[in-house]
């Protein structure tokens, strides 16, 4: 059988491929510490763990759910919204619950692309947008993010090209993967943008409270539901990444627009983890104080690696990464992580997996224990 032309327009995921390979230098015996990948390695509260665990006898929670998520869940997304970032939405229309955000970025490009539609993406950003771009069709158009302007698009020299056949922009603050964030005045002038240009905006959100202190949601923008959606998640701000919990939220017409893909792409999220959700959504401030207390001490020591390595970085960054530049006249980043994966047995991400503009940096994830990081920077001493 021929494979669809459209896996012709993407390549496996970087981070499938390099596993494997980290995987078989594993087997092999090596001591590898892994510092490429996002994903926490800490649980979700006991009072997450122990409602899925209540849940799961309730009556109907083994049965097909609505496409829509509990009401419940809506309304406790709906709080936490107007708790954290002062946003009014309303749960019966203004919010998605999704199977995690990633699938977000596919509903909502299936639901406002056609083939050919251009698309705006950031680089560096998150490859997922590029990949899903490509397979429904639409043409990928980067614009730049770099040091010099922190991280944001300049939106003046993006508004003189011809945009007249964008359809969507993708955007992420905090910013993936440099911890990169914007103000309320750069957000309204994405907001502006988005209308002048007649482009959906969409900002890709889940980094808000991973050692940030003015946590921002685009939709707190006077205007912002009139042209833009955001996207946000359980997986990091509650270490739920395997639960597979997100959420999309914008005016209703957007929301029905993604709803109609949605309902046809899934039959419900389980019963157990939005009920789940619903606990994580309502936890006080002391976990967010915790989540930060861990994340501070291993950004700490990662500073101290970073400069072992002679790299430069922001303490002014936000999310569970460290941004790194190399130093000058270094190898290119994938050559440089080669050498310290087989030299030092250290696993870091390369800054070119996330566009060209990552060329000279390289990105390590917090998602490592604080005994695994004093014991990479011994290897360097």
């Amino acid at each position: 059988m021929i494979t669809a032309d459209r896996l012709n327009t993407v390549q496996e995921y970087y981070f499938s491929r390099k596993l494997r390979e980290v995987r078989g230098l594993m087997a092999e015996g090596r001591p590898i510490i892994n510092m490429g990948i996002g994903s926490p390695d800490l649980a979700p509260s006991p009072k997450v763990l122990e409602t899925l665990k209540d849940s799961i006898t309730d009556t109907g929670a083994h049965q097909y759910q609505s496409y829509q998520g509990l009401p419940a869940l809506r309304e406790a997304i709906a709080q936490f919204y107007q708790d954290k970032f002062d946003v009014a939405l309303e749960p019966a229309n203004e919010i998605l619950p999704l199977m995690g955000s990633k699938e977000g970025i596919m509903h909502i490009s299936m639901a406002f692309l056609n083939e050919g539609d251009e698309v705006l993406l950031p680089n560096p950003g998150y490859p997922t947008y590029a990949s899903v771009t490509n397979l429904v069709g639409g043409v990928a158009r980067t614009y730049d993010l770099k040091a010099e302007n922190g991280w944001f698009p300049d939106l003046e020299a993006l508004s003189s090209q011809d945009l007249s056949k964008v359809k969507l922009m993708w955007v992420s603050y905090p910013h993936m993967p440099t911890g990169a964030t914007a103000s309320k005045k750069q957000l309204k002038s994405l907001v502006d943008f988005s209308k002048k240009h007649k482009i959906l905006l969409v900002n890709d959100n889940p980094y808000s409270f991973v050692l940030s202190q003015n946590p921002i949601s685009i939709l707190s923008i006077e205007g912002a539901k009139d042209c833009a959606l955001e996207l946000n998640s359980l997986s990091k701000t509650f270490n739920m990444a395997g639960w597979r919990v997100g959420m999309v939220m914008g005016n209703s017409e957007f929301i029905n627009a993604v709803l109609k893909v949605k309902s046809n792409m899934d039959s419900g999220m389980f019963y157990g983890i939005q009920k789940g959700a619903i606990a994580a959504l309502q936890s006080g401030a002391e976990w967010f104080e915790s989540l930060d207390d861990v994340y501070s001490k291993r950004r700490e020591l990662m500073f101290q690696l970073a400069e072992k390595l002679g790299c430069e970085y922001s303490k002014e960054a936000v999310g569970m990464f460290v941004w790194c530049k190399l130093p000058e006249g270094a190898v290119s980043s994938e050559e440089f992580i080669d050498q310290v994966l087989y030299d030092k047995n250290i696993f870091i991400a390369p800054g070119t997996i996330f566009g060209s503009n990552g060329e000279g940096y390289i990105r390590f994830s917090l998602c490592v224990k604080e005994e695994k990081i004093k014991e990479a920077i011994k290897r360097f001493e």
